[in-house]
């Protein structure tokens, strides 16, 4: 029986993929072997030695300490492209709030009728003072080309504008997707000069974070509107309120508000409410927990933020699953003390993220506790589990 944590409400639709014959599921599971989480913040959260993976239902891991995590050898999933359409759509609203004076026209409308005025005789006298720009024939600058960007920059062609996007990670599925009238740009410069909007769709990390900042905003075109739905930090707030009040950025819409930012002028502030549908939720919560689950039955990798995909269909009759660092001569090793205890391997595959490693080997007998523990005292060894059919 595996115990699986909840630390948020996970909708039905992600829990009923985990059979009730073999998983116990709760927010009260303690020594658990998994844990499903939307937003929680787990970095003081201590682990059982029983855990054995994270489930993100969401794209990011910033509430989630992956490093430790990693050295503890424990699997972060998330479910990238699951809440994708979701923040499309919110993606193409807030084009449409970053043109055209909306907010603000509809908070002077309450202020009239707050004021005792009769709006009707006001309206088309005052409407000229929210006047916006089309997006037709203007140019998009899409930073990020992952399944959220790409769906937006696709998107926006249809809306008539002239997309650029840039990723330096762009995938094969990624660009199969991509719309062969959007530009690929080399550069984040030739974004911030050509575009006349631009929206961010990458991760926040310490290569990202604070990536719109007085340096990149210098290189922008005047007046340029910036759409933030990824993460609040990568937008460096001070220099973007300065860039506002000075007329360089014309408007600034996120799903990220702050103190800081209320009350700007030209900004409009979004409740968070990119993934906040029950679809998206919906499609979050199967995705995390059928990433649970065949981690936790097959030992199975995908959609990990901190190890490598790796996915072996079963030729054995027992399968040993081993996250070590990814240290020269570690393979050897494993073989070598397979071998000398006369285990017949059938089949071995092993895959490598920076400085961590993942193998999983298929072997015709079943093999003692000894055997498992002389693998978990190898030097740089993270984690050895042992599964049968």
């Amino acid at each position: 029986m595996f115990r699986i944590k909840t630390l948020n409400k996970i909708s039905p639709a992600g829990l009923s993929q985990l059979d009730k014959s073999r998983y116990a599921v709760s927010d009260s599971e303690e020594q658990e072997d998994g844990i499903l989480v939307r937003s929680a913040d787990m970095h003081e959260y201590a682990f059982p030695d029983t855990l054995r993976a994270i489930a993100r239902a969401g794209a990011g891991t910033n509430n989630i300490p992956v490093e430790r995590c990693s050295q503890a050898g424990v699997v972060v999933f998330n479910t990238p492209g699951a809440n994708a359409n979701a923040v499309k759509e919110l993606a193409v609203c807030a084009l449409m709030l970053s043109a055209r004076g909306i907010t603000a026209g509809s908070k002077w409308i309450d202020s009239q009728v707050a004021a005792g005025v009769n709006v009707e005789d006001v309206v088309e006298k005052g409407k000229n003072q929210f006047v916006g720009p089309e997006l037709m024939g203007k140019t998009l600058g899409v930073i990020g080309l992952g399944a959220i960007g790409v769906q937006v920059a696709n998107i926006a062609t249809k809306l008539g504008m002239n997309v650029y996007g840039y990723d330096p990670f762009l995938s094969v599925d990624a660009a199969l997707n991509l719309s062969r009238m959007v530009h690929v740009a080399k550069d984040l410069e030739t974004i911030y000069k050509n575009s006349d909007y631009i929206t961010i769709h990458v991760p926040q990390n310490k290569e990202t974070k604070g990536m719109i900042n007085e340096d990149a905003i210098h290189l922008m075109k005047g007046g340029v509107r910036i759409i933030n739905l990824a993460r609040g930090g990568l937008v460096n707030e001070p220099d973007l309120i300065a860039a506002l009040q000075s007329g360089k950025v014309a408007s600034y819409v996120t799903d990220f508000p702050t103190n800081a930012l209320a009350g700007c002028k030209n900004v409009t502030l979004i409740p968070h409410l990119g993934a906040s549908t029950p679809e998206s939720e919906e499609n979050c919560a199967v995705m995390a927990a059928q990433e649970l689950r065949d981690y936790l039955e097959n030992g199975n990798i995908r959609n990990s933020v901190n190890l490598p995909t790796l996915e072996q269909p079963w030729s054995g009759i027992a399968r040993i699953c081993l996250i070590h660092k990814n240290s020269p001569g570690m393979l050897s090793q494993i073989t070598t003390l397979l071998s000398a205890e006369g285990v017949n391997v059938e089949n071995m595959t092993n895959k490598s993220r920076g400085e961590y490693a993942y193998t999983v080997v298929d072997i015709a007998s079943r093999v003692s506790d000894k055997e498992i523990n002389d693998l978990r005292a190898i030097e740089g060894m993270l984690r050895v589990r042992y599964l049968t059919h």
